[in-house]
């Protein structure tokens, strides 16, 4: 089965995903719905696909699934939207920064039942299923602590902090995912620290730019969580797993695996600079999984609980900071 798209929204992730779609074998891009004309046109001239309003897209015969690359606070109208269409609906994350219209809208998707995939990207890198393939494959015993550093260039811009919903639920969101994919348990326990260290404007828009985090399971593993909005040595993402046999890392990618040895030492080319160039296979990927369950018609491998789960820690998080105290996630 060919699956036939359209992308809501051509900002920078809608332009990811598309390029997404056009890699991947039996997907088609069929339309674009942006309101700013270039950065549709744009998307029209690379991928050869219509631009069509939203209402358009979603009563079109011609789409099958529909990829929601918009702001946050269009999400879940969106998805309830598509899925009343009959729509597949991939959705970048999160569905909502409220709780508990997230929950009413996977409620609205159960109900009708609807097909939607979340965007947590980073199970579908190439080293990080390496490395959860070897914990499956028994290769380091029973998992005891995982340790995930994640690490961003720079701040993002401040108009953007204002409505992305803060670190917790935009930057580390990510990391909640993949400590409950790689635990394989749900988190019982939240403990976090946050501070500004890289620009006091940051902390008048009511947010942090570094953070670290204890998240345990009820069995006694344990995760820690480092995060940073400033990596003057390029995009930080590393995932080191303790077993009781023992353990497995994935380290950071970068523009050449290489290493040069000279008089001055050893040298090694500088890592990739961003999301958009550390991710590309993993965006590949995840969009070939949502092809595959969408033309199979089974389960989608990252679901709407899935990003709830990780919502309802990054408020646990924001709790634990603002407390100073342990929180256990609801």
């Amino acid at each position: 089965m060919n699956v036939r798209f359209a992308i809501l929204g051509a900002g920078r992730i809608g332009q990811v995903h598309a390029r997404a779609v056009a890699s991947v074998r039996n997907a088609q891009l069929i339309a674009v719905a942006e309101p700013f004309a270039e950065a549709a046109k744009a998307v029209q001239e690379e991928f050869g696909c219509d631009i069509r309003t939203i209402d358009e897209i979603a009563a079109s015969d011609d789409v099958d699934a529909v990829a929601i690359c918009t702001p946050t606070d269009t999400h879940a109208d969106l998805i309830e939207q598509f899925v009343n269409a009959g729509k597949a609906v991939f959705c970048e994350k999160p569905i909502d920064l409220d709780i508990e219209r997230v929950r009413a809208c996977l409620t609205h998707v159960q109900a009708k039942s609807g097909r939607l995939m979340l965007g947590f990207n980073r199970r579908f890198d190439p080293d990080f299923m390496a490395l959860k393939s070897a914990i499956d494959d028994g290769k380091i015993g029973d998992v005891e602590m995982v340790t995930i550093t994640s690490r961003d260039p720079s701040p993002p811009p401040y108009d953007y902090i204002t409505r992305s919903g803060g670190i917790f639920r935009d930057m580390t969101i990510h990391d909640f995912d993949v400590a409950r994919w790689i635990l394989d348990e749900e988190i019982t326990s939240v403990q976090a620290a946050a501070s500004v260290l890289t620009d006091p404007k940051i902390k008048e828009l009511g947010d942090y730019d570094s953070a670290n985090l204890i998240l345990t399971t009820a069995s006694g593993k344990q995760c820690t969580i480092n995060n940073s909005r400033r990596a003057t040595y390029g995009y930080d993402q590393r995932i080191e797993v303790h077993g009781s046999l023992g353990s497995v890392r994935a380290e950071n990618q970068r523009e050449a695996n290489i290493e040069i040895a000279g008089e001055g030492g050893y040298e090694r080319p500088p890592l990739l600079n961003f999301f958009m160039t550390r991710y590309v296979k993993a965006y590949a990927n995840e969009i070939e999984a949502f092809v595959q369950a969408v033309a199979n018609d089974s389960p989608m491998p990252v679901t709407g609980e899935d990003g709830l789960r990780a919502l309802e820690l990054a408020e646990a998080a924001l709790k634990s900071v603002e407390t100073g105290q342990s929180i256990y996630p609801c």
